[in-house]
């Protein structure tokens, strides 16, 4: 056999990567098709390998998908030459897609927004049941320590769920080291995009400056640290909406244009449960989230009512009359 067609040597970075696949993948079916999101950066091309190695032997089909944002020269060179290694690997199908960004919210959410939309579109045409990303624990410390410095709250703080709905992360527990290793074990020539070297984005100076000196300030670990704190928070919020919804079916009424709630029974409740009450409940019927000053607002209409008058906010007015609390549309 050629020395250049080998098998690589199993290392401890690839076997951690087709671990961590091999866990995310586990409660699909046999003949399910899983698409890999690749950029052609070190992280999703490292998943992409994985997921070639991994899903075959657990029955599923196995492809690519790559975008090109078209916000770089030679965009599509790029992409071009990541659906050649998908395709190297024995992925398939390997789809290219083109899309337009926008301008809403800064270059970073907007290209975001039309990948993640491109990415739907795609699994809607091909059928498949996942499609895999390749976020990593060092991307989930950089958005943890993102949403805490916003002071957006503690949903902020879970950082990025292993699982919503059809999307999937594998890697949130693997090092971006361990990806680079991986590729390199492998052979493989990841591509590195310059927007990761480029001071002008915060994630890019939390990476490069911010995380660093804590590590060096704090004596190392901050990274594990701040994904142990989201994966703690994320199990908590998750149970207190699991109670929150079991008490929403005895307290909501439907009342016309809207809805009501039993107010002494919303007072009953810790904080925490009120608040989200309120907010999953708005939610539900109005498809509006709340922020915290306005729900604050609302649950003071429970907690310290005297006859004040009615709120106005966005979509909705919220007013009490004696025992309930009245949420109907603007």
């Amino acid at each position: 056999m050629p020395e250049n067609s080998r098998r690589p040597r199993l290392t401890p970075a690839m076997a951690d990567i087709r671990r961590a696949v091999r866990e995310s993948l586990q409660d699909l079916v046999e003949g399910d098709l899983v698409l890999v999101a690749l950029s052609g950066g070190p992280d999703s091309l490292a998943l992409a390998a994985g997921t070639a190695f991994e899903a075959p032997r657990a029955g599923l089909r196995a492809g690519a998908i790559i975008i090109d944002h078209g916000l770089q020269e030679g965009s599509d060179g790029i992409a071009e030459r990541a659906a050649e290694q998908a395709k190297a690997l024995g992925l398939d199908p390997v789809i290219v897609r083109r899309v337009t960004v926008g301008d809403t919210g800064g270059p970073e959410a907007a290209a975001r927004q039309a990948r993640y939309a491109e990415l739907m579109r795609v699994r809607k045409e091909t059928g498949a049941s996942a499609i895999l990303l390749g976020h990593t624990l060092d991307d989930q410390a950089e958005t943890v320590l993102l949403g805490l410095a916003r002071g957006s709250g503690a949903e902020s703080l879970w950082g990025m769920h292993p699982i919503i709905g059809p999307m999937r992360r594998p890697l949130l527990q693997i090092r971006r080291d361990s990806t680079h290793s991986a590729c390199e074990d492998q052979g493989l020539e990841p591509w590195c995009d310059p927007h990761n070297m480029d001071e002008r984005y915060t994630r890019v100076r939390i990476r490069q400056r911010v995380l660093p000196v804590l590590d060096e300030e704090l004596g190392g670990g901050v990274a594990l640290a701040l994904t142990r704190t989201a994966d703690q928070l994320r199990e908590d919020a998750e149970a207190l909406a699991h109670f929150a919804q079991e008490q929403i079916g005895d307290l909501v009424e439907h009342a016309e244009a809207g809805l009501s709630l039993e107010a002494e029974a919303l007072r009953a409740n810790p904080p925490a449960l009120r608040q989200r009450i309120i907010r999953l409940a708005v939610q539900s019927e109005f498809h509006v989230s709340l922020t915290r000053q306005q729900t604050l607002e609302v649950s003071r209409l429970v907690t310290d009512w005297h006859g004040q008058g009615p709120l106005d906010l966005p979509g909705l007015k919220v007013h009490r009359e004696g025992r309930r609390i009245y949420f109907t549309a603007a």
